[in-house]
């Protein structure tokens, strides 16, 4: 069958360039692991299933004044209100944290009060109400740390079957590298996360274990040809037959994600954000992390990949 090949024929030193990628990679870790660590201190913008609070989306029917909305909270006792307005909508969202016995007085159907009847010439409807309690958040938060680190078990083990466990060790840290980078980028944007930021990390985790196997399975192919001499030229030669494949991967993704951010609106913005970026990084690290971290591991000699 003929493919389309948009690179043909590249003969790019991947592996001359690692040195570079781990510097790289590292300053982008250790943002990443502050900013896990500032998650679990609860010093990031964590959204109400994360953290327990309220969350309140009104539609209004003429453009609002944020200031006064601002005012009127802090007057009921609302101060630590987070107010955010859809431009050219009028959307606003309020998000008020969990604070003692909060949740379990309803708080929304008071706010809904207050402003109705402190804006009675414009009206609202309410799209949408969350409530959860501190307790169930920091179950969620408990739950999703565990499902990361399933999934990375999860990785090592197929992989260890597929190739063998040194190939699977670096998916893994492939994997979790994507996923490190993803929150600590977040986590300095201010952005805010929730189980639907959770769900796109283990989209990109499968996005980036996919790619690394298709590496991964040319770097076998080419052991058994025995093209190359050693490990390293081995990984340029398939990192570089692949390159088409991979490039072409990535855009048509990228475009349907792009499309999401783009007219998804404002309830799958940070989602689809999220997905953006760890397209790139997660093609990024197939390439200059989990390869060269089997090459470092596996060493220059050429000895077969089990089938």
């Amino acid at each position: 069958m003929t493919m389309i090949e948009l690179v043909k024929n590249t003969k790019i030193d991947f592996m001359g360039l690692k040195k570079y990628a781990f510097v790289f990679s590292a300053l982008l870790l250790v943002l990443g692991l502050v900013g896990t660590v500032q998650i679990y201190r609860g010093q990031a913008n964590l959204g109400i299933d994360l953290e327990g609070g309220t969350s309140i989306q009104l539609k209004f029917q003429k453009p609002f004044s944020m200031n006064e909305i601002r005012s009127l909270l802090a007057k009921a006792g609302h101060g630590e209100a987070a107010l955010q307005e859809v431009s050219g909508e009028n959307i606003l969202m309020i998000k008020l944290g969990a604070h003692g016995s909060q949740v379990e007085k309803m708080v929304a159907g008071p706010v809904e009060k207050l402003l109705r009847e402190s804006l009675p010439g414009n009206p609202f409807v309410v799209e949408s109400v969350s409530e959860i309690g501190p307790a169930i958040g920091h179950k969620l938060r408990q739950d999703a740390a565990l499902a990361l680190l399933i999934s990375a078990l999860a990785i090592i083990l197929y992989l260890a079957w597929r190739f063998e466990f040194k190939f699977g060790v670096a998916a893994a840290i492939a994997t979790f590298h994507d996923v490190f980078v993803i929150v600590g980028i977040f986590w300095v944007l201010g952005i805010e996360m929730d189980l639907l930021f959770i769900t796109a990390l283990l989209t990109i985790g499968g996005y980036s274990l996919t790619d690394t196997v298709v590496v991964f399975d040319r770097v076998r192919e080419n052991i058994r040809l025995r093209k190359m001499k050693t490990f390293s030229e081995t990984i340029n030669l398939s990192v570089n037959e692949v390159l088409s494949r991979t490039i072409i991967t990535s855009l048509t993704t990228f475009l349907a994600t792009v499309s999401l951010l783009a007219f998804g609106g404002i309830v799958l913005r940070d989602f689809a954000l999220a997905l953006t970026m760890g397209i790139a990084i997660g093609t990024y690290s197939s390439i200059f992390i989990a390869s060269p971290v089997v090459a470092l591991w596996r060493g220059e000699k050429m000895t077969d990949v089990k089938r």
